[in-house]
């Protein structure tokens, strides 16, 4: 069994000095490296406007990213777009909806966010607003979940793209000497096979969060170590701590 000593987590480093990550490598003595696979990039101004959008018309935004909201602001203020004060926006939770306050003035009825975080939850109070005009702000892959429910509701809609999700490349000199890897999307396991077409699995531990991450690992003829949720644990982190401890119980090199 190989002894674990250096992880990659397929994350940008947690904000600040506290994070059960930075718990984890202290408490097991194990080298944590943040190193996204993955990166989102912006659409441009003349991609928007190939999609003839005009957000003005619509009386409602609905966010199911807060990377969304970053790029729609973003693209209104290059686009030069007036939004009118009377804009609605829905996001998924509280904390998404204190996030939008970083671009607009926070008034009472304007702002909605799903209780418990849950897209069915969103989509239900989506439908208590069927009068409004929605504009979903999506990524170019688009979301399964969102194109699931709009097949099936009447209210009135339209999707805007502006973001999509591009490889993350290493440099030719860059160290890859992990012992477990960490993913938590298809993309991940995409882009480590296009940095490394002749990359083997060998003894390395493959982990990840969400049945669609397993999926790709398993369909590209890797091994998932560790695959969360599971019937112990919901958390990543949690997970994790639980299988390095096992691990060097267990280990002989």
């Amino acid at each position: 069994m190989l002894k674990i000593k250096n992880i990659l987590v397929s994350q940008p480093q947690p904000e600040g000095t506290k994070s059960p990550y930075f718990d984890i490598a202290t408490k097991y003595d194990v080298n944590i490296v943040f190193r996204p696979f993955i990166k989102v990039e912006g659409y441009t101004i003349s991609e928007f406007t190939k999609q003839k959008i005009d957000i003005a018309s619509y009386s409602a935004i609905v966010f199911v990213a807060r990377t969304g909201v970053d790029h729609f602001f973003r693209i209104a203020k290059d686009g030069k777009v007036k939004i009118v004060p009377e804009m609605k926006y829905f996001c998924l939770n509280e904390s998404f909806a204190f996030y939008i306050q970083k671009y607009i003035k926070f008034r009472k009825r304007k702002i909605f966010s799903a209780t418990s975080g849950k897209m069915n939850d969103l989509f239900a109070l989506l439908e208590k607003h069927e009068t409004e005009k929605f504009l979903f702000i999506l990524p170019e892959t688009s979301n399964e979940e969102v194109d699931k429910f709009l097949s099936q509701s009447t209210l009135k809609y339209d999707k805007a793209f502006m973001y999509r999700t591009v490889n993350n490349e290493f440099a030719k000199n860059e160290k890859f000497d992990y012992d477990m890897i960490i993913f938590f999307s298809p993309f991940g396991i995409h882009s480590l096979i296009k940095n490394f077409p002749k990359f083997e699995q060998g003894e390395m531990y493959f982990g990840c969060l969400g049945t669609a991450a397993a999926q790709a690992i398993k369909d590209s003829g890797f091994r998932v170590d560790l695959e969360v949720p599971n019937p112990q644990f919901s958390s990543i982190t949690l997970a994790l701590e639980d299988f390095i401890q096992k691990n060097q119980k267990g280990s002989k090199k």
